[in-house]
């Protein structure tokens, strides 16, 4: 197939979470398995380094209604994986920021994402051939247009109806809604602004435009993709059980060449499930960095945006449990000015048993998954999750809330004793979470037991081939679905 992967953010280019990880990972799979797959994504100031090739031939004018602007595009080509095309407008994408500064979103992305959708299916336009299986995916709100401009755009070219459309929502807290005079520069008719189109509360939704113009549906975990058919659509719960049967769910993977305890080059010993020896070497190191009593008592930690979302308003609630239970607790990561000041004051006030790293550091992360005994992941709501994904790897227990991606990827030693992954709890509550977590430290005595699991955690596939695998079967259908639309 010929696939085009439409994103706002990709490495090597740029990345803000892990929708830059998928948009690197799942295109280099899918290239693997024999696919032609090219990466479409703005240039953003990141990515001037870059050695980059102009397409001349794709240069276009933009119509956003009251203005014009240029896109000029650029390839960059991975050595033996995909290629990338970057989408240029300096006036748009030239700034410090993929979607806004530390004052908060761009007030112009809807013009920016609009202009970069529109940019994108012009060149996809240009470079599909008929003789070809082509797949356009999109992902998130700042792509939901691209799918929609093709449904609509079929009708009047023949040649564009036969390929196949898929939209990935990653997180539905973020929809890309805008004031309704932002359709304008969309170039659809107004007919398709009604509550049954791109119309969300008078506004403009990017989110509705892709789960209506897609073919397929797809979100990033089976549990997810449940949830947001009740409140965690976030409102747009009516229109995704209207298209229900169009709806997918594929789970993130891991990179175990980069994300593996057996080679891992950044931990202070290596180590797999047939020697589990090296990580009491990593356990010894992450004391130290975090200036930890060196006890026997587990350490369980928490490497997270420190975001209500995340579980800390929960986590909060919980501090004065947490701190009773015969363990050791460490946070890394950054967020919200509230926690910040928290955990630094619940850290200051208890030396030793809990440790606090203010940062987003990745060669720490593997160090800490290598160390660490447990990984706490009590959120509100995760699509996926990808920390819990990595913490099975090495062999750290994770003690999640089930919800989403948490859900599906643990499997609780509470419910299925001798079969279980990790620890689960329903409830958001502090109770919910302080038993399923003192049942993880009574566990951990049992060193026979907890080995055990750890082995069971470590054995657990959850790689981007096995990822890419299911997009190639949802890419079929969608190639199926255009077909079966174009014949009428």
């Amino acid at each position: 197939m010929r696939i085009f992967f439409v994103t706002p953010e990709a490495s090597p280019c740029s990345r803000v979470g892990g929708l830059g990880d998928v948009s690197y990972h799942i295109p280099k799979a899918l290239a693997a398995k024999g696919h032609r797959v090219t990466v479409m994504v703005p240039k953003y100031r990141v990515s001037e380094e870059m050695p980059l090739s102009p397409l001349e031939d794709l240069t276009t004018e933009i119509d956003l209604s009251i203005s014009r602007r240029t896109a000029t595009f650029f390839q960059y080509d991975l050595p033996g994986a995909h290629s990338i095309i970057l989408v240029d407008c300096m006036d748009f994408f030239d700034r410090p920021g993929i979607y806004g500064n530390e004052f908060g979103d761009y007030d112009d992305n809807a013009e920016r994402f609009i202009f970069f959708s529109k940019a994108a299916f012009s060149a996809i336009a240009k470079l599909s051939a008929p003789t070809e299986y082509v797949i356009v995916h999109t992902h998130d709100w700042p792509t939901g247009l691209v799918p929609m401009l093709f449904k609509v755009k079929a009708k009047e070219t023949p040649e564009l109806a036969s390929i196949g459309t898929v939209f990935t929502y990653h997180n539905l807290a973020n929809q890309g809604t805008f004031p309704y005079y932002d359709f304008a520069m969309t170039g659809l008719d107004w007919s398709h602004f009604t509550y049954q189109g791109l119309e969300f509360h008078g506004n403009l939704n990017l989110t509705k435009a892709g789960l209506l113009g897609a073919h397929l549906i797809t979100t990033v975990s089976h549990r997810y993709a449940r949830e947001t058919l009740g409140p965690e659509g976030q409102g747009l719960e009516g229109v995704l059980k209207e298209r229900r049967k169009d709806l997918r769910s594929v789970l993130h993977g891991v990179d175990y060449g980069l994300w593996n305890p057996k080679c891992d080059p950044t931990v202070p010993a290596n180590y797999d499930q047939n020697d589990l020896s090296g990580k009491a070497a990593c356990r010894a190191s992450l004391i130290r960095l975090f200036g930890l009593d060196g006890d026997a008592q587990p350490i369980a930690a928490i490497v997270s945006r420190l975001l209500p979302r995340k579980g800390f308003d929960l986590i909060a609630k919980a501090m004065p449990g947490l701190l009773k239970l015969p363990f050791k607790l460490i946070f890394m990561g950054t967020g919200e000015d509230h926690f910040i000041s928290f955990l630094r004051e619940t850290a200051q006030a208890n030396p030793g048993k809990v440790g606090l790293k203010l940062s987003h550091d990745p060669p720490l992360i593997h160090q800490i998954m290598a160390g660490a005994d447990i990984l706490l992941a009590p959120s509100r709501f995760e699509p996926c999750g990808l920390e819990q994904l990595y913490a099975l790897k090495y062999g750290t227990i994770p003690v999640v809330r089930a919800t989403g991606g948490l859900d599906d990827t643990v499997i609780d030693e509470l419910t299925k004793r001798g079969a279980g992954t990790g620890y689960k709890f329903n409830d958001y509550t502090p109770e919910a979470m302080l038993e399923a977590l003192s049942k993880a430290i009574s566990d951990f005595d049992d060193t026979a037991a907890w080995r055990a699991l750890m082995i069971r955690a470590m054995k657990e596939d959850y790689s981007w081939d096995r990822a890419a695998s299911a997009y190639e079967e949802i890419y079929i259908q969608a190639l199926a679905a255009a077909v079966k639309i174009k014949e009428g």
